[in-house]
């Protein structure tokens, strides 16, 4: 029987016995340290950049496998110096490709370590917060609307107490969470007294005691079991396809050259060499690393610019956005919410006001402080005029308390004075207390109506008698007495509109999706110049259908009094229309919209279950460190995609053309040893591809995949690349008379130098040079590569390598020859995207059951070595 089992059917004090822990104490200090090491992080995966998988992810190509097979079959057979210059190439192709993508892992592990979930704990008598990896069987946790709840917990006291547990039981609806204890052996699906790790606090609000921690949960025994691959995004997809298209390519390619090859005659070993060697060029071997080194690098600047990305690859997703919705709070306003002042409803001393909301604060600790909470909450307390009134606050005694949720949008609290009066104190969005009080003077309404106006937040607090101290319910808030308005200052962000127009000028349409009032809400976007129409309300969303939703969001800049599940609707509505949909939030009421958006985006100081959704991490709300973040991805995509056409042009064309050559010629073109040679020594000009210069053109719209623009291309300029390279043929032939050697010699040299120096015109729409710049890094790797090919045939290794001398005369045609290809190459450039078809539009795809999983254990990870289950939790002991 498991911890959480067995501790489920006891009682709440048998268990805080059992675990040596009192409730209002919680464990010490040294306790915790013991505790630690005893049973390790409270973590079920770790985040570690490892050798091996990194190593193994460049080894598992079967066509290297199959390549080395080869190379040992030919040393075996006598051809032994290829076969050790096959092996070499091979190894340093790995070797280059292993030590980027570690670097990329790396980077990942800095980034993940850089964000913290933390919890609230009693220990040593003191409300406290600490990281969750932190927690020990035996610490005192209190749960609250929003968390996730951090290990398996016995629940100790609860406050109408929900807890969606869908990511692990499936069941979609939240369940009821109690104090009192089931029968042994109840299903985990039943078990009321306790919150299991994972599962996210909907309603309410508790106490519990961890009774076990990290790989020994219920939720981590899954998490073991599942795969440690994440999901690939659009990105990734788009990457697969595009390989796929180059090795089905290869395919056929390869294989009828191997069969005519042998038809011929020609030597099996050296025909089976030379068709893998034409597959390994074709097919991308170092794209990873390409792509690797491009979110290495991205990610070390966005953490420089305050943006942590969970995963490397959602870098290139955010670059693909068009549409961004937000929340108002902090992203258009200041999001230091000040508390101004107190409106009392019948011209009372505003300290009446003041003091009822501070009374009715679902957050407040028995000494009368406030950890953590609202934002709103949070300002009221740490006001000037607040710390005025804590000695009378102190007088009060909380006897039941019915926590803040986004339907009834309301907290109220029963309370007892110093008198012995009891008295129920509710606070909230004023619409909602308005309705719930049995008269409303209409100068309060005016007053409401003119600080929405002024685009002012408002909170109504309203109180009535009670007759009894029972616990709390919904159908307790009514013919309450209002006592006035507590009115708090969010006032716009002096850099705001500049960072909205920023992200126009990148193609981005912002639309704010707000809790708020439709008035504050439009008074401060109008302040900002973004939108001047009127705001449609949740109430609108929900009369609409689909159709409609998607003809209003268009034309709509502002949602306001909108609940999650609105959020999530306009959000998913959007993603139907095509392009990329981001959704920026930090509240619980969040959430859903950040599952259904392409990329979710959340802030360091968010709730738990906003991070644990988010894909990327912001440092700083801010909507110019997301303009840097969405510059960036569409930096990294354009780089990347500047190395996959590449290889779908002068590189295919160079393949194509020496299995064509192989067909006429009484000799092979280039030996499978310099095929492989030349390969590597033109992708490691290509990692410098990652630090090159991109036009403004390409940062103002999203880009993503299109693998039939792709395939166009291919066929296009691999043609003109085979044009030049028959051209090479005949000059050798023809004019130079060459032999074997000579022939493969002169053809290395030049396949080398136009296919590696036609980078400066295929990086750019514009004409090279003159209107845009390559990096310097760039220009200086494509150069050094073609002086080593140049002079190479020059140097002792030429003998093994195959080569010998070439004349002075050739090297004059070779230089005509490449400035004609490039300007070929600009002419079909410029004809070729005269033609080009826009872009195909994605499909939206559906997140799994799995992702969630996957996302919810990413949250439960940590730095050290992976977590092993620890078998003798205490709780289990009987």
């Amino acid at each position: 029987m498991t911890a959480i089992v067995s501790a489920a059917a006891q009682p709440a004090s048998e268990v805080e016995g059992t675990l040596g822990v009192v409730t209002a104490v919680g464990l010490s200090g040294d306790e915790v340290v013991r505790r630690q090491a005893q049973y390790g992080p409270n973590a079920v995966s770790s985040h570690r950049a490892r050798l091996l998988p990194v190593l193994w992810h460049q080894l598992r190509s079967p066509l290297l496998g199959l390549l080395l097979i080869a190379a040992v079959a030919s040393y075996f057979v006598g051809e032994r110096s290829s076969a050790v210059i096959i092996a070499v190439i091979v190894g340093v192709s790995v070797g280059l490709g292993f030590v980027n993508e570690y670097r990329a892992e790396r980077a990942a592990e800095a980034l993940h370590s850089q964000i913290h979930h933390q919890t609230v704990v009693v220990r040593n008598g003191v409300h406290l917060k600490v990281d969750v990896e932190s927690l020990v069987p035996g610490d005192v946790v209190e749960l609250r609307l929003g968390d996730i709840v951090p290990a398996d917990i016995r629940i100790i006291e609860a406050t109408g107490l929900e807890c969606d547990e869908s990511v692990l039981t499936g069941e979609s609806m939240p369940v009821d969470k109690t104090i009192v204890a089931v029968a042994a052996g109840t299903a985990l699906a039943e078990l009321a007294g306790c919150a299991l790790m994972g599962t996210v606090v909907r309603a309410g609000a508790g106490v519990g005691v961890v009774v076990a921690t990290g790989a020994s949960t219920e939720f981590g025994k899954i998490a073991a079991g599942l795969s440690t691959h994440q999901l690939d995004t659009e990105f990734q997809v788009g990457l697969r396809k595009f390989s796929m298209l180059l090795v089905y390519v290869a395919a056929a390619l390869t294989t009828s050259i191997f069969i005519i090859n042998v038809a011929q005659h020609k030597p099996l070993i050296d025909a089976l060499l030379f068709s893998l060697a034409i597959a390994v060029g074709i097919t991308p071997q170092l794209l990873p690393a390409v792509v690797s080194t491009s979110l290495a690098a991205g990610s070390r600047r966005m953490a420089a610019r305050k943006v942590l990305v969970k995963r490397l690859v959602c870098i290139e997703d955010l670059g693909d956005i068009d549409v961004l919705f937000t929340d108002k709070t902090g992203t258009l306003t200041a999001g230091r919410i000040a508390y101004m002042r107190a409106v009392p409803a019948l011209g009372d001393d505003p300290e009446i006001v003041l003091r009822w909301g501070l009374l009715c604060t679902e957050n407040a600790t028995p000494d009368g402080e406030a950890i953590g909470g609202n934002p709103l909450d949070e300002a009221l307390w740490e006001s000037p005029a607040s710390r005025q009134l804590l000695d009378t606050v102190r007088h009060y005694a909380r006897l039941s308390m019915l926590p803040f949720d986004h339907e009834r949008r309301l907290v109220s609290v029963l309370l007892r004075g110093a008198d012995g009066t009891l008295t129920m104190a509710t606070k909230g969005a004023p619409e909602t207390v308005f309705d719930r009080c049995s008269d409303v003077p209409d100068a309060a309404r005016r007053e409401l109506d003119a600080e929405f106006a002024a685009g002012n937040r408002v909170v109504a607090v309203a109180t009535r008698a009670a007759s009894d101290d029972h616990p709390l319910t919904a159908d307790d808030e009514h013919d309450l007495q209002l006592v006035g308005l507590l009115v708090f200052l969010d006032p716009p962000k002096a850099d705001a509109a500049a960072a909205l127009s920023r992200l126009a000028a990148l193609g981005i349409a912002v639309k704010v999706v707000t809790g708020d009032n439709a008035a504050v809400a439009t008074k401060v976007c109008a302040d900002l110049g973004l939108g001047t129409g009127a705001a449609m309300t949740g109430a609108e969303v929900e009369a609409l259908d689909d159709t409609q939703l998607a003809a209003a969001i268009a034309s709509t800049t502002v949602f306001a009094r909108v609940s999650p599940e609105h959020k999530a609707r306009i959000v998913r509505v959007q993603r139907r229309t095509g392009g990329g949909v981001a959704f920026l939030g930090d509240g619980v009421n969040d959430a859903l919209a950040l599952h259904a958006a392409d990329v979710g985006i959340s802030v360091d100081s968010a709730t738990d279950v906003a991070k644990d959704a988010a894909d990327v991490i912001l440092l700083e709300k801010d909507l110019d460190v997301l303009a840097d973040g969405v510059v960036e991805g569409r930096r990294i995509f354009a780089n990347t995609i500047k190395y996959v056409l590449m290889g779908t042009s002068s590189n295919f064309g160079n393949m194509f053309s020496a299995a064509s050559a192989s067909l006429f010629l009484s000799f092979l073109p280039m030996l499978p040893s310099q095929i492989l040679l030349n390969n590597l020594l033109y992708d490691t000009s290509q990692l410098a591809i990652p630090t090159d210069n991109v036009d403004e053109e390409q940062l103002r719209r999203p880009s993503h995949w299109d693998i039939g623009f792709i395939r166009r291309f291919m066929f296009c300029f691999g043609a003109l690349s085979s044009i030049f390279d028959f051209l090479t043929f005949g000059v050798m032939l023809w004019i130079f008379h060459a032999g074997a050697a000579e022939f493969r010699t002169g053809w290395f040299v030049e396949s080398l130098a136009t296919q590696t120096l036609v980078i400066f015109a295929i990086r750019t729409r514009r004409v090279p040079f003159f209107r845009s710049h390559p990096s310097l890094p760039l220009t200086l790797a494509a150069l050094a590569v073609v002086t080593v090919g140049t002079i190479l045939p020059s140097t002792p290794l030429a003998h093994s390598l195959g080569f010998e001398a070439l004349p002075g005369t050739f090297f004059a045609a070779l230089a005509a020859m490449v400035c004609c290809y490039i300007g070929l190459i600009e002419m079909g450039k410029r004809l070729f995207y005269r033609n080009a078809s826009a872009d195909t539009p994605r499909t939206p795809r559906r997140p799994s059951r799995t992702r969630r999983l996957q996302r919810r254990a990413a949250y439960f990870s940590t730095a050290l070595a992976a977590p092993e289950r620890v078998a003798d939790d205490p709780a289990s002991a009987q």
